[in-house]
């Protein structure tokens, strides 16, 4: 069929028999399906306990990413809080979520918890219930737990000068439409993999079928498939924010294909290319939980304050700032002097040392594992640079090169001769210490 530049994709004749070039395909899906691998790996060697809090993380970086990209701010405690609850998982500073953050965490949660029971109507009906509960979407009345049946485009601009991005079939086309969808997802002979993930997220938001609400239901579905894929209840990995982070390229992708001509192919390759990255991303993530154990099992039996653990945490959780009294007095919300006892308090319990150096404004690193357990396991210990990031490389027990993303403010303390190389070792890879 000829293509005018205002016609899109549901336009053409049996437009959902998708094509895509399978050789450029080959190696981005080889790459994606290595990361997964590696962080599996990583994974398979940790305690359940571990691996449950891993998952509380992801799925509220999910719930919280995946509600931003639609301009919608969440409470990342609150989500965290209903996260965690739900799971059964205990986490520090919980803050108790409203019933309409517990709704899209039951809506996300039952996505990719329930990944094998079969998708249907009502069961989309009920996650577009759950995030609208008022019946609104801001100021405005919506349609909620039924498709639509009014026209639909997507559009930006100031009035008189929009620009149409995309227009979703005609609301009498919707239900057919999704019948075929529903058909297509549960069918067991399509083998749940990356490509089907991608299709399916592309699939739903080309016929978009909900006043609203259509680009988190979306991603949903695509993070259902995930888990079909991994056969797994537990999550790592945020595709959701990988897309915040790249959100304009995730618009300029989904238009470009939703003005195409049924040939897929760029879009999977920004998927699958996306996807690694956010799997890069968690293995951050995950050193920070890891680390955090192995610093809590470390000093289990130290006697601190209340105020001592929620600072400590607050570093731990990759606050990104020097541990100085002067940064502990604003977080603490107390005086330097204050601050400054309970520092000295920490150093002499082992918890945390001062960075040699300095007199004043001394900084502080903390010590996750008992000091004389440091270094022996780790040799050739250097940073590195590549593609724009940084990275720690070192020798693991004479065998395995290991490597992680570092933080640029570790970088430049490290260049400022405020860190060592055995420093950044330490906080790295204190987690692979028995």
């Amino acid at each position: 069929m000829e293509r005018t530049n205002d016609m899109f994709i549901h336009e053409i004749e049996n437009w959902t028999s998708f094509r895509w070039n399978a050789v450029r395909l080959s190696e981005p899906i080889a790459r994606t399906n290595k990361a997964i691998g590696y962080l599996a790996g990583r994974l398979s060697t940790i305690g359940f306990d571990n691996q449950m809090a891993a998952t509380v993380e992801a799925v509220t970086h999910d719930v919280v990413s995946s509600s931003e990209i639609e301009g919608i701010t969440l409470n990342t405690a609150e989500v965290r809080s209903s996260v965690a609850r739900k799971l059964g998982v205990a986490v520090p500073d919980t803050k108790e979520p409203t019933h309409y953050i517990d709704g899209v965490v039951e809506m996300m949660l039952d996505a990719v918890m329930n990944y094998d029971t079969p998708l249907n109507h009502d069961r989309l009906f009920g996650w577009h219930a759950a995030l609208f509960p008022t019946g609104k979407s801001g100021f405005s009345d919506i349609m909620v737990g039924t498709y639509r049946n009014e026209p639909m485009e997507v559009i930006s601009g100031a009035f008189g000068r929009e620009r149409v991005h995309y227009r979703a079939p005609e609301p009498e086309r919707v239900l057919n439409e999704m019948d075929k969808f529903i058909i297509w997802f549960n069918d067991k002979s399509i083998v749940p993999s990356l490509v089907k993930s991608a299709i399916a997220h592309l699939w739903f938001v080309c016929i978009h079928p909900f006043d609203d609400g259509n680009g988190r239901i979306a991603r949903a579905i695509s993070d259902m498939v995930l888990s079909q894929t991994d056969r797994s209840k537990l999550r790592f990995f945020s595709m959701s924010l990988q897309i915040c982070k790249e959100k304009k390229e995730y618009y300029r992708m989904l238009e470009r294909t939703q003005r195409g001509d049924g040939d897929i192919t760029e879009w999977l390759e920004w998927y699958f290319t996306c996807l690694e990255r956010a799997v890069s991303e968690s293995n951050v993530m995950l050193s920070e939980i890891l680390n955090k154990a192995i610093f809590w099992k470390t000093h289990v039996e130290a006697v601190i304050t209340e105020r001592q653990r929620t600072i400590l945490n607050i570093y731990l959780n990759g606050y990104d700032g020097k541990l100085t009294a002067k940064n502990w007095s604003k977080l603490a919300e107390v005086s330097l002097d204050t601050a400054t006892r309970d520092v000295k308090d920490l150093v002499a319990k082992g918890i945390l040392s001062p960075i040699q150096g300095r007199v004043r404004d001394i900084s502080y690193t903390l010590n996750y594992i008992a000091p004389d357990s440091r270094m022996f396991d780790f040799t050739g210990s250097a940073i590195i640079s590549r593609d724009g990031k940084d990275y720690i490389s070192t020798v693991y027990r004479g065998q395995k090169t290991i490597e992680e993303r570092i933080s640029s403010l570790d970088k430049i303390r490290f260049e400022q001769n405020e860190m060592s190389i055995e420093d950044i070792v330490y906080k790295y890879f204190a987690y692979l210490i028995e």
